[in-house]
């Protein structure tokens, strides 16, 4: 479980970084909370689509499924805090 939140980490780090930023902004709608909780809760639950039994597709709908949910919930914000969150730096 720890190696599969530190890969998820290394893919996601400029998307949730943005998403954390816009969690603590003070205007943050509360649906970015609630998409967040079940971003979370999917993500440390035991039940998944695919069971992570299975060798390589287990794994695969994780790495697939969060970062295009947490891509979705950041392609909503609202311009002022999306202008406000620090975006990806590409180097």
């Amino acid at each position: 479980m720890f190696k599969r939140l530190t890969l998820l980490w290394v893919l996601l780090r400029g998307d949730a970084r943005q998403l954390w930023f816009a969690l603590r902004h003070p205007q943050a709608p509360a649906w970015l909370k609630w998409g967040t909780a079940a971003i979370a809760l999917y993500l440390f639950s035991p039940i998944d689509l695919i069971p992570d039994m299975l060798p390589f597709f287990g794994i695969a709908d994780d790495l697939v499924l969060v970062p295009l949910a947490i891509r979705a919930l950041l392609k909503r914000l609202p311009p002022d805090i999306a202008q406000a969150a620090p975006t990806r730096r590409r180097g």
